[in-house]
């Protein structure tokens, strides 16, 4: 195969500036072009980075709007103008596809935006999909991108950073008093210093002779510098009284535990309890922390841990259709005071209901004795469900076996919850401050679309272990419970971003109750959660140069003190399509496409959605390649910027995720659901990882020193060229931990790291991968810690697989259903995306169908893999 070799296009003599894009496509030798206007050879790679004009001035006028999205008809229309390079299925031979842009470092934070824009707070806490702003609605019209921002409010702080803590004192919180922004960097002042303008609505403020200050000549505070909230982007304020509505909650933990007969057989009761008694010193709010059991399966089990009882006492309640309390205290009691009951509780959780045969469930009467017992206090009810809901008010019917519904107007009904009491409960349990965490770990059928609503409106998390044992899953639960009741929380918080003259959030995406239109209601959010919403422009015509964007978030911390957090960033406005184009962030486009995507899942069907991210991603880069076409001559060469060069691979990643690919035989309904709820909170760097995993080949690190494991990992492309029959490779979604074995590898290394030969072992599926005593076997476990270490918010539990034919033609994950396959359709992806011809209606389609990165076939299996 040729070597790549790079074009650079020719100078434009009024603006001799250089094109930055990439141009991997030109017409196949083999096949001729359907039209005669393309005229360019196929080059190989893509050329190096360049910029692009700053001026269109020679372009032709561009329409502000197009056809509805979605039909084919849509994409003859956009692709009219432009050649094919190739024949569909087709690609060059002369294309290294192992050239072809492949993110092999994750997640890339705009460094640029801070160099910048130094004042501005770090991209991990806010970051827009274009650090730019469109001057009008005719650019936006242009851009076919979302317009918008990822939101992490308490995202972990750089390396060798915190977050500066203010108390204003006497001062009080300083603040506009016109639109309530709260003081920044970017604040001026004026008068002496006894005047500062706020820099979202541009009012003059009177600053409180507390807090004055001199300037010097050119305007600046002397004591700037010495005050975080005037030279960070990032920021927390001490909250006066006039803050709170109430005293400050305690942090308050109530666990509502299924005791059906599938939790008793799963070994779930064991793992939880033993779980929650591990980290009772751990929990949040020492020494004001409250905690509280009930237990269910037909029957409703109150638990008494009154401090003056040794033991604690258990009260049945069995009418379902009119809960109440049996007590109306020591339900939830403080776990200073009465430690000793809530121990031997835990001690004896798993033996109370050994011998239970009850296969019901009355999650929907027990939801409501938690409110009433969490109701005047608020905090986080953990829900451990094993069966689906049969019981009193609640109850739901096995819905996810309709095949008939799918890939029909209905089909969308199965995501969607089936009774609004859950719903309806969210609104109640969020109105009173309480957040709620779902942990589904049925074997069956549980219906996570209706369930996960209770976590999805009240700030909470989906936590799905499908087909649960605790001898397979026992660990993952162990960490990610411990996690939950660990981590730092923010306590009955609501969040607001404003934004300067001219812009304004519109739509909001994540786990949140919106209280009112900008007003998001949490009550609980911690560092694990992020949040997406869209932009627009509220003038036809901006008239400022920059507009600035504040996000505050008021909350309790686990100590009782209220606190707001302030991250405060700044963005140029711009007439230049160009720029935006240049300043574009993957990270936040995908995470935003990806948000509503799922959410559009919710009323459509997945081919319609997954045909609208393709058009977006189509219509953008048949923008940036017009932009262009005219000053360098492409033709109807393919090309595209520098910021978005990782895009199509997402774009078709996202296509391909358990939360959107194929239909019923591909993935579960409650996968389906559960990776939805997922991809809605999950910070950009993670979702990446999610839907893009990382590969790694183990065979040759086992034989480094243990030290320096985590520098010797490197991350490989997603290519069949990657796969040898001889290697040990490790694929990380961040969930799941998938090891694969080649065919070819040597069996002293495979017996090695499984510890078991596999002639005496048949069934993969089966093998707990433990530790064992050799040198292999220890250092591909310091390898998953490792991995793990560099990011703690999930933990990856292991599968192993082994491919059984004679080429590595996949790499399937039989539990999570990922697969890696052929590096061609992504280069025909490249290719051919934006070449599409008249005669070809259904090529563009069909692309993204043929890109099988993680595609997944039930009748694989048997053939592929050695799984019984």
């Amino acid at each position: 195969m040729p070597s790549p070799t790079y074009v650079r296009p020719p100078p434009v003599q009024s603006q001799p500036q250089p094109v930055q894009g990439y141009y991997p496509g030109g017409p196949n030798p083999q096949f001729p072009p359907s039209r005669p206007s393309f005229q360019q050879p196929m080059q190989n790679m893509p050329p190096p980075s360049m910029g692009p004009p700053s001026s269109y001035s020679n372009q032709p006028a561009y329409p502000t709007t197009g056809p509805p999205m979605g039909t084919l008809q849509t994409l003859v229309e956009d692709f009219q103008s432009l050649s094919v390079s190739s024949a569909p299925g087709s690609l060059d031979p002369g294309v290294d596809v192992n050239g072809l842009p492949r993110p092999l470092y994750g997640d890339e934070e705009p460094a640029k935006v801070l160099e910048a824009f130094p004042l501005n707070c770090h991209p991990r806490y806010f970051r827009l999909t274009t650090h730019t702003i469109p001057a009008s609605q005719s650019l936006v019209s242009r851009w076919h991108l979302p317009l918008g921002a990822v939101v992490h409010p308490l995202a972990e702080a750089p390396d060798g950073e915190e977050v500066p803590v203010v108390n204003f004192g006497s001062a009080g919180v300083i603040r506009c008093r016109r639109c309530r922004t709260y003081i920044n960097p970017y604040a001026t002042f004026a008068d002496a210093g006894r005047k500062w303008r706020c820099n979202l609505c541009t009012l003059l403020n009177d600053v409180p002779g507390e807090y004055f200050c001199a300037l010097d000549a050119s305007g600046r505070r002397f004591d700037a510098d010495q005050r975080p909230e005037l030279s960070k982007g990032t920021v927390e304020f001490v909250a006066p009284t006039e803050y709170m509505v109430r005293p400050p909650m305690p942090p308050s933990y109530f666990f509502l535990i299924d005791v059906s007969v599938s939790a008793v057989r799963s070994g779930l009761l064991e793992v939880v309890a033993k779980t929650i008694k591990s980290c009772l010193d751990d929990l949040l709010g020492f020494p004001r922390t409250q905690i509280g059991f009930l237990t269910f399966d037909s029957t409703l089990h109150f638990h008494n841990f009154k401090s003056s009882l040794s033991q604690p006492q258990m009260m049945v309640v069995a009418d379902l259709d009119d809960v109440f309390l049996p007590l109306p205290d020591d339900l939830l009691v403080n776990l200073v005071d009465s430690r000793h009951v809530v121990e031997s509780f835990l001690d004896n959780l798993p033996n109370m209901f050994q011998d239970n045969v009850n296969v019901e469930s009355a999650l929907g009467p027990a939801l409501k004795a938690a409110f009433m017992v969490m109701g005047q206090i608020g905090g986080k009810l953990l829900v451990f469900q094993s069966t689906l809901p049969s019981l009193g008010i609640g109850r739901l019917r096995l819905r996810g076996d309709d095949v008939r519904a799918y890939g029909t107007d209905k089909e969308h009904i199965l995501r969607i919850p089936e009774d609004p009491f859950y719903k309806q409960m969210a609104a109640e349990f969020t109105k009173n401050q309480i957040a709620v965490d779902i942990f589904s770990l049925s074997d069956k059928y549980c219906d996570i679309a209706s369930l996960g609503s209770l976590a999805k409106y009240t700030g909470g998390q989906v936590y799905h272990y499908p087909s649960f044992q605790a001898t397979t899953h026992g660990e993952k639960l162990k960490h990610e419970l411990s996690r939950d009741l660990t981590r730092e929380t923010a306590w009955e918080s609501v969040m607001r971003i404003r934004c300067g003259k001219g812009v304004r959030f519109t739509t909001y995406h994540g786990h949140f109750m919106l209280r009112s239109t900008d007003l998001l209601a949490l009550p609980a959010v911690d560092s694990d959660k992020a949040f997406a919403m869209q932009l627009s422009l509220e003038e036809t015509l901006m008239t400022t140069q920059t507009v600035y964007f504040q996000v505050a978030l008021l909350y309790t911390s686990s100590s009782g003190e209220r606190r707001i957090r302030v991250h405060t960033a700044a963005a140029p406005v711009v007439t230049d399509l160009g720029e935006m184009y240049r300043q574009a962030d993957t990270g936040a486009i995908v995470s935003v496409l990806a948000r509503i995507a799922v959410e559009n899942s919710l009323s459509d069907k997945l081919d319609s959605v997954r045909q609208q991210l393709q058009l977006k991603l189509v219509k953008s880069l048949k923008e940036y390649r017009n932009l262009y076409v005219v000053q360098h001559r492409i033709g109807g060469r393919l090309i595209y910027p520098e910021s978005l060069r990782y895009l199509p691979l997402y774009i078709l990643a996202l296509c391909k995720s358990l939360a959107l690919r194929g239909g019923y035989a591909d993935v579960s309904l409650d996968e389906r659901c559960a990776a939805g709820f997922s991809i809605m909170i999950l910070p950009a760097r993670r979702l990446l990882n999610f839907i893009y995993p990382s590969l790694y080949r183990l065979d040759e690190v086992l034989t480094v020193e243990p030290d320096m494991i985590d520098g010797a990992l490197k991350r490989l492309p997603l290519t069949l060229q990657c796969l040898d029959t001889a290697g040990l490779y490790l694929l990380d979604d961040g969930f799941t931990f998938l090891v694969w074995l080649g065919r070819m590898l040597q069996p002293e290394l495979m017996n090695d790291i499984l510890g078991v030969s596999l002639s005496n072992f048949p069934d993969l599926s089966k093998i707990q991968l433990r530790e064992c005593d050799n040198n292999h076997s220890r250092n591909f476990m310091a390898v998953q810690r490792a991995l793990r270490e560099r990011d703690s918010s999930c933990y990856q539990l292991p599968r192993v697989i082994r491919l059984l034919c004679q080429s590595p033609v996949a790499l399937l994950t039989i539990g999570t259903k990922w697969r890696a396959s052929r590096a061609l359709p992504y280069a025909i992806l490249l290719a051919a995306a934006l070449s599409l011809s008249e005669s070809n209606t259904n090529f563009i389609v069909n692309i993204f169908r043929s890109c099988d990165y993680f595609s997944y076939r039930e009748k694989d299996t048997q053939l592929l893999y050695q799984n019984k």
